[in-house]
């Protein structure tokens, strides 16, 4: 069997949905931007350029906040694994590891360490259905290589 030398993993269901919701939200502060002209009410007030510029500001900062969604990754190599979440980063060697879990009716994987913690890998998502499926395949035969050689390297002592 061929080892695997590396695995790389961003969701793909989320990106696509965020990309898009991203580009919609941009657009219709843009077009909102436009129709702001003229008085506004009785006549008290009326909407000029900064106006319409702050709405466009507004779709940016919007489409921003979205795209923070496509950031979660996980990178595995031979030595360890890389999670980043929406928040935080973790990289941790393979040692600290106790196995790769992807529960029945989870929304996303998660590593179960040593220390009887979870850490929750949110790249890899239930939506995802088979994609994610294999790549918690491929993190799991990263983690049992990484065993193995534990086990070899013991049994050479």
């Amino acid at each position: 069997m061929s080892e695997i030398e590396s695995v790389h993993l961003r969701p793909r269901r989320i990106r696509v949905v965020c990309w898009t919701s991203a580009a919609a939200l941009f657009v219709v502060f843009s077009l909102l931007a436009t129709s702001l002209s003229g008085a506004t009410g009785n006549g008290y007030g009326s909407f000029q350029r900064g106006d319409q510029i702050a709405m466009v500001g507004l779709g940016v900062l919007g489409a921003l906040a979205v795209l923070i969604f496509t950031r979660p990754r996980v990178d595995a190599n031979a030595s360890g694994v890389r999670v980043r979440n929406l928040v935080g980063s973790y990289e941790l060697p393979w040692e600290v590891v106790r196995g790769v879990r992807f529960d029945r009716g989870a929304p996303w994987a998660s590593l179960e360490l040593h220390d009887d913690d979870l850490l929750p890998m949110v790249a890899l998502q239930a939506a995802d259905k088979e994609r994610a499926v294999e790549g918690v395949r491929a993190l799991r035969r990263l983690h049992q290589a990484h065993q193995a050689r534990l086990t070899e390297g013991a049994a050479g002592r």
